[in-house]
């Protein structure tokens, strides 16, 4: 059986699929206040993307980690299906130092592949539902609270999951280039960083 064709990408694409992608973010929502990573693929996007978010004399703009796990398994008539488990989650103490809390901010959650939408899905609906009975505990609403997603990569494909537009509250999504539904190869997955580089540069993808 021959192995499917790999997507390549090297440091250097994905560098510039960020800087590019934080130009347009900027323009349409403006600074965020916190970056969300989605462990462990949105860690270094993450902090790629706060080197062009923040300008000269600011403050760095906050990462704070979640992990999330996707189990699949065989359900009725031979479906599949995912449920995502959180491994890890944000540290709302440590937020709240520097916020009075996340309520009204500008909130930017980030992962390195939106494949089947499954993840992105849940990290949005349960950090918007941590957000709302925060608001609630304090007589607050929502209003002004801002949930954004980038991807640096968006696998055209159906989608298992949807992002409800009205949780994101204004905030915007923005994949820094869509493509093929194809095995995407990291470089930070890379075992040799050089044969990387060198298969994505064959493909286009520097």
């Amino acid at each position: 059986m021959t192995e499917p064709e790999k997507y390549y990408a090297s440091y250097n694409c994905i560098h510039k699929l960020c800087q590019k992608s934080a130009v347009e973010m900027l323009d349409k929502i403006g600074k965020p206040d916190v970056i969300v990573a989605i462990g462990g693929g949105g860690f270094i996007p993450s902090r790629i993307l706060r080197t062009f978010l923040k300008r000269a004399g600011e403050k760095n703009i906050p990462i704070q980690a979640i992990g999330l796990s996707l189990y699949e398994d065989m359900g009725e008539q031979d479906k599949i299906g995912t449920e995502v488990v959180r491994t890890q989650w944000l540290d709302f103490g440590a937020l709240e130092k520097n916020f009075d809390s996340l309520i009204g901010k500008n909130i930017l959650i980030v992962d390195e592949v939106d494949d089947t939408r499954t993840t992105l899905h849940y990290a949005l609906t349960e950090l918007y539902k941590d957000v709302e009975k925060k608001a609630k505990s304090l007589g607050r609403d929502l209003s002004g609270t801002k949930f954004s997603i980038f991807v640096v990569h968006n696998k055209v494909k159906s989608k298992r999951a949807s992002l409800d537009k009205k949780m994101m509250n204004g905030g915007i999504y923005i994949s820094g280039a869509d493509v093929p539904d194809q095995w995407i190869a990291y470089p930070w997955e890379a075992f040799d960083i050089d044969l990387q580089t060198k298969l994505a540069i064959e493909q286009g993808h520097n």
